[in-house]
């Protein structure tokens, strides 16, 4: 494997700078490897260094996965992106839309394809609006059970979700918020399977990730890494919030197994799954989906109505397809090609498969809040400006 000093300054400024205490890049290149390396610490108090099977919380990098697990379904015939959340989930009957306080009933319902492409209008809890205030009043609620030991499963959690208001009407605007969360439960009530056993059945075992999952054992505890979070005076200090419906630390099987945040993953599992996509289905001869499928994952469904509240700095020159991002202008974007496709996490997880230069970049780190996209930008310039001529 060849040196690249210009990644390896980049990923030491971040722990000096103390952009994060320690990380973890690997940029794949026509099926090689050609940059894998760690930096810092997995756990700066005990001075443990980041390693090679070091693992990550995910957080929203779980959202691709549960994608492509709906899209397993879809090949099989097993359900219609057209059809209504309610034919799964009875919360989702009735739906209302939060309109300046007042409640109004939908105009149609949301259907699966809303929820994969975030336009069902569902939000995240402690959202700045009615609807984020009152998910927060349900997500409070089930920590409160989870204190007392009567925490939803997936699918009580879902029905839940489904209860409360809409920010916009289904299919009106796009809006990040739980819709990766529901599509699991509807996972659920197809295969009659709990949402973790389908996805080790269906992607883990076949594509041999082996760390991943919705908690970490006592035996892999030490391989964990801690999670930071920037303090008032701006220092990384460490972090124990519980984030999002994730609940026990990771230190025991969840009863609600969350479809956009759950996982905790490795850079060689990760790497495996990306891999998968990246040949549009299949990796080391398991077959997981079809290269439709695959096509369909990375195409940007927004519709210009849609695309006008997909508005992230972080996406500008960006689309959105099935629970993914998806470049289309590059002169909007950071380096890229058109065609990359990918997602973040909380933490600052970042990844992209570019088809057109058959190229993978993960990069995972453990910073709270930490989605910082000018290390991204500049990793990115460094891969594309000396790495792939």
């Amino acid at each position: 494997m060849r040196e690249y000093p210009y990644l390896d300054q980049q990923m030491k400024q971040q722990v000096e700078q103390d952009i994060m205490k320690g990380g973890a890049l690997r940029v794949i290149y026509r099926d090689e490897v050609i940059y894998d390396n760690v930096f810092g610490y997995a756990d700066a108090e005990e001075r443990i260094p980041m390693g090679p099977d070091t693992i990550f919380r995910l957080y929203s990098m779980t959202k691709p996965i549960t994608a492509a697990a709906l899209m397993i379904l879809y090949d099989r015939g097993q359900v219609d992106l057209y059809d209504p959340v309610s034919r799964y989930l009875p919360g989702f009957r009735n739906q209302k839309v939060w309109r300046n306080g007042i409640l109004e009933p939908v105009v149609r319902e949301a259907t699966i394809l809303d929820l994969l492409t975030m336009t069902s209008g569902l939000v995240y809890p402690g959202q700045e609006s009615g609807p984020g205030e009152i998910m927060q009043e349900l997500f409070d609620a089930f920590y409160a059970g989870v204190e007392q030991g009567k925490a939803f499963s997936t699918y009580e959690m879902c029905n839940r979700i489904g209860e409360q208001p809409l920010i916009c009407q289904p299919g009106e605007c796009w809006h990040y918020g739980t819709s990766a969360d529901i599509v699991a439960g509807v996972i659920e009530v197809i295969t009659g399977k709990r949402y973790g056993d389908y996805l080790k059945e269906e992607i883990f075992n076949p594509l041999g990730m082996v760390d991943t999952d919705f908690w970490v054992p006592a035996e892999k505890r030490a391989r964990f890494a801690k999670k930071y979070i920037r303090n008032a005076e701006g220092n990384l200090v460490p972090c124990d919030i519980q984030h999002l419906g994730v609940a026990y630390q990771y230190e025991k099987r969840p009863e609600f197994e969350i479809g956009g945040a759950g996982l905790v993953s490795t850079m060689e599992d990760y790497s495996r799954f990306a891999g998968m996509l990246l040949h549009e289905g299949s990796y080391c001869g398991r077959h997981i989906l079809s290269k439709h499928a695959v096509r369909f994952m990375r195409t940007d469904h927004l519709t210009p109505e849609q695309a006008k509240t997909y508005d992230w700095e972080s996406v500008r020159g960006y689309g959105y397809g099935c629970l993914m991002r998806v470049l289309k202008n590059v002169t909007g974007a950071d380096a890229g090609y058109p065609g990359e496709f990918g997602w973040d996490g909380w933490t600052g997880n970042h990844f992209l498969i570019d088809p057109a230069n058959r190229l993978i970049m993960i990069y995972l780190k453990q910073v709270a809040e930490g989605v910082d996209q000018r290390p991204i930008h500049l990793m990115k310039q460094i891969i594309y400006g000396t790495m792939l001529d």
